[in-house]
């Protein structure tokens, strides 16, 4: 089979983009940087650069010796876990919690799980949805030293949004 046959027949059955760690990719896995502002990827490259991360040489970024262990020290895997209850459940517990700007990364994972188990914003740190919340996730919150950064409250009645 000629390659071009191999490459048509590979994106003939890809159902949908390819992703790495949620970056879309191309079909050789290098990054396809085509989706995202010009802005953006300047932005992010001073920044990285600003730090110390990255560098420039001749013309091409290169990662540092502070940027490799920038990656080795704070490259953090959280556990994800899956929701028990539907979207259709009574929406009976309040969740209100107080998240530091310095754990950005750990707030966005709190808000990607609460959505997961269909909680809703109500605002920006105000979240309603169906109770209970799994036993592991409360204990996996408390070793991620958030435990005391959240109140959870069981409301006499379930919430109903109004559109």
């Amino acid at each position: 089979m000629s390659i071009e046959r191999e490459i048509l027949s590979y994106l003939a059955n890809q159902k949908k983009s390819l992703k790495y760690k949620g970056l879309r990719t191309t079909m050789f896995m290098l990054p396809n940087f085509k989706y995202y502002k010009y802005q953006t990827l300047a932005g992010k490259y001073s920044g990285l650069k600003k730090k110390g991360y990255i560098q420039d040489k001749n013309g091409e970024y290169v990662i540092t010796k502070e940027g490799r262990k920038f990656l080795n020290t704070t490259h953090f895997h959280f556990k994800k876990f899956t929701a028990l209850k539907t979207n259709k459940d009574s929406k009976d517990l309040l969740i209100m919690y107080d998240i530091p700007q310095a754990d950005t990364v750990k707030r966005n994972w709190f808000r990607r799980e609460l959505i997961k188990f269909n909680f809703i914003m109500i605002q920006r740190s105000v979240w309603v949805g169906p109770s209970p919340l799994p036993d592991e996730f409360i204990q996996y919150v408390k070793e991620l030293k958030l435990g005391d950064k959240f109140k959870t409250f069981k409301l006499a009645k379930g919430y109903t949004p109004s559109n």
